[in-house]
């Protein structure tokens, strides 16, 4: 904050100015010492000059409600939504989230530094803060086969950037634990910002290393107990709950089993759709669900809001209090987070709020780089009895390696083993003709195909099926829409949701893609995907090779251990 807009400030909180809007008659949570109480909030050029009685231009009456801070998402990746970043800020700021701290990694994998340019761009004059922290594995592994590769050197141009708030999560954690070179160049770059994390699964010695070399933030926990042995190494934890990865419930029921503080939490959705965050919220969600589950109503609210902002050093968000940024809810229910207004430098967000949004590159568009496949392309022929199988778990992201014994054939198919399903990643950066080819449990799907172009995080075509033939018109249905969803059933397309922008996004409003979206997920189910499973995010990340135990790359299956893949077959 300057000089100018201090003096500006102090006028108003002495009263000798008026101010341009006051919050009357409101319930303020103080997030600082976990209390309520009354007052008027005076706001003046977007932040709060004081709290008290005060008059203002423009007087609003909340009538005894609460007003809150807005919310904080602390590790996402805003591609996941596959609507544009303004849709998502649009949509998400109504839910009551007012600051976003962004991984754009998704899009820095097919598209290098224009795709970070493009999130900064697009989310620069949007109703919400919007923070990046710079994708640090980018490949994810040198096994994987991405679009593009983002140095230590491709960082320095952005470290001046004061929406740069650090580093991304860093995956390969090996690679921090060993101190290889590539690695130890990006750490050492950001030593003074904070450094996210990924590190799934580490035996303790492995995490500890981990935190010592710089790591500060990790969402990968799924249980307490590991949650627990990463905040005694000194880490931060993001409760993910997106929707693919739900981590809430296990990790708050751990918080009060062991009566834990919980200043070292908050929460994060990472990788959530579209039609989850109209449905349920979001961060929103988060807060009412944690509450639900017996958590301390202040205690929610703190690790949605100041929590986030201490963690990352956003000092001018994350709390109602003189000098912080007018980001703020009024609230009728606590426990239920009924939002009834959202304000974020103190004007009110609305859904029909139009904005000047700089229009995407026509290269960003045109990414999929391969000519239409033949059939034979996804043949898996049995040479050996015991074969690798990757089993998917069922709310969770990780999958367990199986060995199951099948007949020799010249040709794996779902129809011949109903059980399982033949899944295929071609790789589409280069047209290099790189197929993988692999055996699923699981994911249920049979008569027809599903096909998509997200596929964490090198984001080549992945394709599932229990036919080649459906297989094949899925993924030559994808190359003609440059990226998408692709629905396939007895030899015909049934739908498709075309993604164009790097073949992530959209170029639709969140209210379309969410209709189309819904009426895919019921007809994948009708297939025999498990009800409680996101057909397309739990097939997204069946091929990313940082994350237990076993995955699909256009290389071939992948055993994921020790924080470091190799190759089986």
């Amino acid at each position: 904050m300057n000089n100018r807009l201090q003096a500006i400030l102090s006028k108003v909180c002495l009263k000798e100015k008026e101010a341009d809007l006051v919050m009357k008659n409101a319930r303020i949570l103080d997030v600082f010492t976990g209390s309520i109480y009354s007052g008027d909030v005076a706001v003046s050029q977007g932040y709060i000059a004081g709290i008290g009685e005060y008059r203002g231009k423009k007087e609003i009456d909340a009538k005894g409600q609460f007003l809150v801070p807005g919310f904080i998402d602390a590790h996402l990746h805003l591609e996941s939504t596959m609507v544009t970043p303004h849709e998502l800020i649009t949509l998400a700021a109504l839910k009551g989230t007012t600051c976003f701290i962004v991984d754009p990694h998704e899009a820095c994998n097919v598209s290098g530094k224009e795709g970070i340019d493009y999130i900064l761009q697009q989310s620069e004059k949007s109703s919400a803060n919007v923070f990046v922290m710079l994708p640090s594995c980018v490949p994810s592994t040198e096994i994987d086969d991405n679009g593009a590769v983002f140095s230590a050197e491709d960082m320095k141009e952005y470290l001046e950037n004061p929406r740069i708030l650090g580093l991304g999560e860093v995956m390969d954690d090996y690679s921090v634990i060993h101190r290889e070179k590539k690695m130890m160049e990006k750490l050492s770059l950001f030593s003074r910002h904070v450094i996210d994390g990924h590190a799934p699964f580490l035996p303790k010695e492995d995490l500890q290393a981990y935190a010592l070399n710089g790591i500060q933030t990790d969402h990968e926990a799924v249980d307490f107990d590991y949650a627990l042995e990463q905040i005694r190494a000194g880490m931060h934890i993001h409760i993910r709950e997106g929707s693919a990865a739900r981590n809430l419930e296990a990790l708050v029921k751990g918080i009060l089993a062991h009566k834990m503080d919980t200043r070292a939490f908050s929460f994060c959705t990472d990788d959530k759709h579209i039609e989850d965050i109209i449905r349920e919220g979001h961060i929103s969600h988060a807060v009412r669900k944690a509450i639900a589950l017996g958590l301390p109503t202040c205690s929610a609210y703190q690790m949605a809001t100041i929590n986030t902002a201490e963690c990352y050093g956003l000092s001018q968000l994350g709390a109602i209090a003189v000098g912080r940024q007018a980001d703020f809810l009024l609230i009728s229910d606590l426990e239920n987070v009924e939002i009834t207004a959202v304000y974020h430098k103190g004007k009110k967000v609305v859904e029909s709020e139009h904005l000047s949004i700089p229009r995407c590159p026509s290269k960003l568009k045109k990414t999929v780089h391969l000519s239409p496949l033949k059939e034979r392309a996804f043949r898996l022929p049995i040479s050996k009895q015991e074969v690798n199988v990757i089993a998917m778990e069922e709310g969770q992201i990780t999958t367990k390696r199986l060995q199951v014994m099948l007949k020799r054939c010249s040709n794996f198919t779902g129809e011949k083993y109903p059980e399982y399903q033949k899944i295929a990643v071609v790789e589409r950066h280069k047209g290099s003709g790189k197929i993988g080819r692999g055996i699923c449990q699981g994911y249920g799907i049979h008569g027809g195909a599903i096909a998509s172009s997200v596929s964490h995080d090198s984001h080549n075509l992945i394709v599932i099926g229990d036919n080649d033939r459906d297989m094949c018109l899925a993924v030559n249905e994808l190359i003609r829409l440059q990226g998408g969803f692709v629905l396939v059933q007895g030899g015909k397309v049934y739908d498709s949701l075309a993604l164009p922008i790097m073949g992530l996004m959209c170029d639709c409003g969140f209210i379309e893609a969410n209709a189309h979206l819904e009426n895919m997920k019921q007809k994948a189910h009708e297939m025999g995907v498990p009800g409680g499973m996101d057909p397309f995010i739990s097939l997204s990340f069946l091929a990313l090779p940082v994350i237990p135990e076993i995955r699909i790359t256009p290389r071939g299956l992948c055993l994921v251990q020790n924080g470091r893949p190799r190759l089986i077959q």
